[in-house]
């Protein structure tokens, strides 16, 4: 399969001019292979604006858009032709090794499954951002919203594909995995979250325990499991929290002279704060568990983010995560990841 990133370019709100010139930017920085799925004559015109003509992107035609107030599985089945759409039907085709989109979240799950299919022996995909912490090292969250309901075996999955995703594209040799909760106690929570407790304390994880909310962004964790309605709630807050910060900070800066000159004294120190803050320096969200890769970047997603998102995307296939979270749920393939006792999921073997 060629390593070429599949970019929806019509999904997001600054599209198609974010979404191409953050895949010129790739190219000409990175050199990584992008094929751009949408409007061609807007894409194409774009490419022309950017003085990029020459780098020889493909451009590949799709007329429908799937917008954002639409119904996402009736949209992916009925508009074949929208560029999300397209974009997901190359990767299943083998034309493309990821795709990445800022549109419709539904319709990018939706597609994910009925397109490119779920993994053998994974019960539920995971939405898995990134979100930001003090220390600038991040953390992942999963499940941030792709299924709402929660069983403790899908909890586990997510603790598994996460502690793998972030050792294998983040070089991190022993994640932690922590489980949110309402207290660090073990016995805290209801019966899904005692039940999930167990199963990822007794599975082949570095797994920390319970978490709470406010130790998040102080840099708790590596991986967070929580189930998709929880996780939602944890994703929407923390990115509240940076835009409340940077525009409380704003307005009492701007509140008088004395604050304007020290904003202005101070203000790469600022700058680099609010990068630090911003979730979209961490890229795009894989959607973990699918035969193949489909990242979703953020909806109002700028030329940077969108840069950001292709590389990770590039970073995903060049450490082969799929081929290892095939062995990891289908370990009789590799004899070498077989299980260590009974109802296990398998040792990691990288």
């Amino acid at each position: 399969m060629p390593n070429v990133i599949a970019l929806d370019c019509m999904g997001g709100d600054l599209s198609p001019q974010a979404q191409v010139e953050g895949a010129v930017l790739a190219v000409r920085e990175m050199g990584i292979p992008i094929h751009l799925v949408g409007d061609a004559p807007a894409i194409e015109a774009e490419l022309r604006r950017l003085g990029a003509t020459n780098l020889g992107i493909p451009v590949c035609p799709a007329e429908e858009v799937i917008g954002v107030d639409e119904q996402p599985s009736t949209a992916v089945r009925r508009k074949k032709r929208a560029s999300l759409v397209v974009a997901h039907q190359l990767v299943k085709d083998g034309e493309a090794a990821a795709c990445v989109s800022s549109g419709n979240t539904g319709a990018l799950l939706a597609a994910g499954l009925f397109i490119i299919g779920r993994l053998n022996g994974v019960e539920r995909p995971a939405l898995a951002p990134m979100l930001p912490t003090l220390d600038g090292t991040g953390f992942l969250l999963l499940d941030a919203g792709a299924t709402a309901e929660g069983k403790a075996e899908y909890m586990l999955q997510y603790g598994l594909m996460g502690s793998l995703y972030r050792q294998l594209v983040h070089g991190i040799a022993a994640p932690r995995v922590g489980l949110i909760n309402v207290g660090n106690e073990d016995s805290k929570g209801n019966e899904l979250y005692r039940q999930a407790f167990a199963l990822l304390k007794a599975a082949p994880l570095n797994f920390i325990g319970n978490v709470e909310g406010r130790d998040l962004l102080l840099g708790a964790t590596d991986v967070l499991v929580c189930d998709g309605f929880t996780g939602n709630i944890v994703l929407k807050c923390i990115e509240g929290a940076g835009s409340f910060f940077s525009r409380v900070l704003r307005e009492e800066l701007m509140a008088s002279s004395r604050g304007m000159l020290a904003g202005f004294i101070a203000s790469p120190t600022l700058d680099r704060l609010k990068q630090k803050l911003d979730y979209s320096e961490y890229g795009g969200a894989p959607l973990l568990g699918l035969k193949g890769v489909s990242f979703k970047a953020h909806g109002s997603a700028n030329a940077r983010a969108i840069y950001l998102a292709l590389n990770i995307a590039h970073s995903y296939i060049a450490s082969d995560m799929a081929s290892h979270l095939s062995k990891l749920f289908n370990p009789e393939s590799n004899p070498e990841n077989a299980p260590e006792a009974e109802g296990s999921i398998g040792k990691l073997v990288l």
